[in-house]
């Protein structure tokens, strides 16, 4: 399936609110797709990690970011 349900809280968040939504069948995003990226952008910048500059180093020694190319749920900070 492309699409899924979370429970996310705490942590200085702002909750209680739903953040996108499907198809009538639950089987498609249909308004604001959010992204496992951006779920993970939102965590780390809830732990004061800046996902735009903090690197690690893989196996081959090449800096990774650790979310490419996503940010943190706006709604949520």
């Amino acid at each position: 399936a492309r699409a899924m349900s979370m429970l996310v809280s705490g942590g200085g968040m702002r909750t209680g609110q739903v953040i996108g939504a499907t198809d009538p069948k639950g089987g498609e995003p249909a308004d604001r797709p959010v992204y496992l990226g951006e779920v993970f952008a939102t965590l780390y910048h809830n732990l004061g990690i800046d996902v735009t500059k903090t690197t690690i180093t893989d196996g081959a020694g090449r800096p990774q970011y650790l979310v490419e190319g996503r940010q943190p749920i706006h709604e949520l900070i």
